[in-house]
């Protein structure tokens, strides 16, 4: 929302409305912390004056300043996400605004203003009920919940709502400072820019962050599982089966491997899963296995997934998925299989090349997942040299009984309803 220069009329005023609302939040936070001894007429009344306080505090914002200043440099697509392993800002300028970008995102980090805090929290609570409403995320998150039982992967990115509704300003910003720092920033810019004035720019804007203390690593290693989790979530819903098995991290010399062994298991309506549960048996809709469900950087999930076709059942298909998982464990995959998913993995790096927003964005993943953006040119190297002996000792080693954890989404039955 910019900086105490960007996005405001008056920031004097605007920031001491801004610790009225935060002082006002304070009273209902504490109200609200005593649970079921709470005073609902008190925090109903803080709330409208926390309203109130809000919309003095409206007054000296200039609401999308930072954007329309990207706007009219000729910026677009811009946006951010987040996921287990990290956060990411990006949008598109002409190359001859690329000190302007200098200027106004170092600004952001160096600067920062959480102005209209509370009405972001908002959008954000909605996006969590929204999720709630969707059976398919849900099982998802159930899944690696179910899946975890001490890595932060098991965490849902978004949080629960409790924290979302207790988290205050000064929290947020104390998590801004400790993360959102130099030490911790990755920036991939990819055109028709001068790679030494590049570097000048971002020394000159970018130098002025302070370093920061080094990103602490995630010391928690998630034990091994010595059994089979299984769950049903009953939800108004089309039924869906969901598996997954623990695998390595990215940087496991055998994540090439699971790179192959997806793409011949899952990717397309020529992949093995496809043809027998879609085109041979009609039992499914769709079916498919991909990793990443929770991150990469750090141990994670191969996870195997089917929609039952009409007057079919989870239980069709969950049997299905492990009789095409104890054929690639019992038969060599072909050549032909081989060389295909190799083949696609090459045409896959051209496509990403194709766009610089989808080039800088994969540089950048691979520099900070990895350590090394030249790692995407070593792991294309190595998904060449995967043989069919190793996509056999792979699922072997991982897509085992212990190591697996299912799910089932399916309609409420008239017992559970009862």
């Amino acid at each position: 929302k910019g900086t105490s220069t960007i996005g405001t009329k008056d920031y004097a005023k605007e920031k001491a409305a801004m610790a009225k609302v935060d002082s006002i939040f304070a009273l209902i936070r504490k109200e609200k912390l005593k649970r079921a001894r709470a005073d609902t007429a008190l925090i109903h009344r803080l709330e409208k004056a926390m309203q109130k306080a809000q919309e003095e505090a409206d007054r000296y914002v200039d609401h999308d300043a930072f954007d329309r200043i990207i706007e009219q440099a000729g910026g677009v697509g811009m946006n951010a996400m987040t996921s287990q392993d990290a956060t990411r800002y990006f949008y598109s300028l002409p190359s001859n605004k690329i000190e302007l970008w200098m200027y106004l995102e170092s600004g952001r980090f160096r600067d920062p203003v959480l102005r209209e805090f509370f009405r972001e929290k908002n959008v954000v609570l909605e996006e969590y009920r929204l999720g709630k409403n969707n059976p398919i995320r849900r099982i998802v998150e159930d899944v690696a919940a179910m899946a975890y039982k001490a890595h932060p992967y098991g965490r849902p990115v978004i949080g629960f709502k409790s924290d979302i509704e207790m988290i205050t300003r000064s929290q947020a910003l104390d998590f801004f400072k400790k993360h959102y720092t130099a030490n911790n920033l990755t920036v991939a810019i990819v055109g028709d820019v001068d790679p030494k004035q590049a570097r000048a720019l971002a020394q000159k804007y970018f130098g002025r962050l302070p370093a920061g203390p080094e990103p602490e690593p995630v010391i928690t290693v998630e034990p091994k599982q010595e059994g089979e989790r299984r769950f049903t979530l009953e939800a108004p819903a089309q039924p869906f089966v969901i598996m997954t098995f623990h695998r390595p991290s990215v940087n496991h010399p055998d994540d090439p491997v699971f790179s192959v062994m997806e793409d011949i298991l899952g990717r397309g309506r020529t992949s093995r899963l496809y043809r027998s549960l879609v085109k041979d048996k009609k039992i499914a809709v769709q079916a498919s296995v991909f990793s990443g469900l929770t991150g990469d950087k750090y141990p994670g999930l191969i996870t195997f997934y089917a929609f039952p076709a009409k007057d079919h059942t989870n239980q069709e298909c969950e049997k299905a998925i492990l009789d095409e998982i104890e054929r690639i464990k019992s038969e060599p995959v072909t050549e032909e299989e081989l060389q295909k998913a190799k083949d696609r993995a090459r045409v896959d790096l051209v496509r990403e090349m194709q766009s610089n927003q989808g080039l800088a964005m994969t540089l950048a993943y691979y520099q900070v997942i990895t350590g090394d953006w030249r790692n995407l040119f070593r792991d294309l190297d190595a998904m060449q040299r995967v043989t069919a002996e190793d996509v056999q000792r792979v699922a072997r080693t991982y897509l085992t009984r212990q190591n697996r954890t299912v799910g089932y989404l399916q309609p409420p039955s008239s017992e559970s309803a009862n």
